[in-house]
C-alpha cells in the first residue's frame, strides 16, 4: 500500500511538471522575435531553405545573410543588412539555369512577412547556358512598417515541383518606415512631492506614483513592451521639470521574459550588477514603478519578480 502511494506520488509530480513546462513554454512563444529565439527554445525547426521555426501560431523564418547560393547566384548590390529606398537596384550575377525564359523572379517583404513589392529580373545575356549571366534592376516597393525586412532571389521554377524550389534571402533595412498601428499606454514614476505625510516626510510610497503617457507600436506583448519601455527612464524635460524622477535606467538590469497565469504575472529580471538593491525606500519605489505599470493591463491582479533576490533591502 505505501509502495502504491509513492508511486502515485510521483507521477502526479511529474504531471504537474509537464504541464508547467508547457505553460512556460507556451508563454514563452509570445516573447520570441526572430528564428533563433525560437529554436533555442526549443520549437519545432524545418528542414526547409531557409529553416522556419514555428511557436505560437506564428512562423520565423531563420536569415540567410550570404550574398550567394549554391554556386548559382551571387549578389553585388544590395548587401546584407543594406539600409535601402524604393527604388532599388538590385544588381548580380546568376547560372543559366536559376533563370527561365530570360528571367527569375524578386520579391521584398517586411519583418512580418508582408509582401512590399515582386518583379521578373531580367537576365543581361544568354541565358541558355550553364555560365553565369548577369542582371541588375531597378526594384520598386511599397513603404514598410517594419524597420527591417528581406530581398527574396527565387529561382523560376515553371514546374511548381519543391524539389526544384531554391532561393537567395537577403537580410535588409528600409530607411523609411511607415508608422503602424498603436496604442498609448502608461508609464509609472516617482515625485516625491506628492508623497510626503503631513509633517512633510517622504513615505516611500506608491501614493507618488505618477502616470506618464507613451505611444507604443501595437504587438502581442503589450505587458513587456510597457516594461522595457519604463526600465529606459526616458523622462522628457517638460516632466523632470514637474518633479518626475526615476532611477531608470539601471546597468544590466533587463526583462528577460514574462508569463501570465490567471492573472499572475511572472516577471524574470537580469540584475548582473545587483542595481536592484539597495535602502528599503529606493526598493519600495522600484518594484512600485514596475508593478504600478504592469498592472495597468486588466489582465494583470498581481505581480512577482524572479530571481527571489532582486528588489531587496
Amino acid at each position: 500500500m505505501k509502495t502504491s502511494f509513492i508511486i502515485a506520488g510521483i507521477l502526479a509530480l511529474v504531471v504537474i511538471g509537464w504541464a508547467a513546462f508547457i505553460f512556460i513554454w507556451e508563454e514563452d512563444a509570445q516573447t520570441i522575435n526572430n528564428f533563433a529565439e525560437c529554436a533555442d527554445l526549443g520549437f519545432p525547426v524545418t528542414e526547409s531553405y531557409p529553416r522556419q521555426c514555428r511557436a505560437n501560431g506564428q512562423v520565423f523564418t531563420e536569415e540567410i545573410t550570404a550574398t550567394e547560393k549554391d554556386d548559382l547566384i551571387r549578389v553585388s548590390a544590395p548587401q546584407p543588412n543594406e539600409e535601402i529606398v524604393s527604388p532599388l537596384t538590385v544588381r548580380g550575377e546568376a547560372r543559366g539555369n536559376w533563370y527561365f525564359e530570360a528571367s527569375f523572379p524578386a520579391e521584398i517583404i517586411d519583418g512580418n512577412g508582408k509582401q512590399l513589392g515582386i518583379i521578373p529580373i531580367q537576365a543581361q545575356g544568354e541565358w541558355m547556358t550553364t555560365d553565369y549571366v548577369p542582371f541588375e534592376t531597378s526594384f520598386s516597393f511599397a513603404t514598410a512598417t517594419t524597420p527591417t525586412g528581406t530581398l527574396i532571389l527565387h529561382k523560376d521554377n515553371p514546374s511548381g515541383l519543391p524539389e526544384n524550389d531554391n532561393q537567395l534571402r537577403l537580410p535588409i533595412r528600409f530607411k523609411n518606415v511607415a508608422a503602424g498601428p498603436e496604442r498609448t499606454i502608461k508609464l509609472y514614476y516617482y515625485n516625491a512631492l506628492k508623497d510626503k505625510d503631513a509633517q512633510g516626510n517622504i513615505q516611500c510610497s506608491s501614493k507618488g506614483l505618477v502616470p506618464v503617457e507613451r505611444k507604443i507600436p501595437v504587438t502581442l506583448s503589450p505587458i513587456q513592451d510597457a516594461v522595457k519601455l519604463l526600465l529606459k527612464g526616458e523622462l522628457t524635460a517638460a516632466e523632470r521639470a514637474q518633479g518626475i524622477t526615476t532611477e531608470y535606467p539601471l546597468p544590466g538590469v533587463e526583462l528577460k521574459s514574462a508569463s501570465l497565469n490567471q492573472g499572475a504575472l511572472a516577471l524574470a529580471f537580469s540584475d548582473p550588477q545587483n542595481k536592484t538593491g539597495g535602502g528599503s525606500c529606493r526598493v519600495a519605489i522600484l518594484w512600485a514603478q514596475i508593478e504600478a505599470t504592469a498592472k495597468q493591463f486588466s489582465n494583470v491582479q498581481t505581480v512577482s519578480f524572479t530571481p527571489e533576490e532582486l528588489f531587496q533591502p
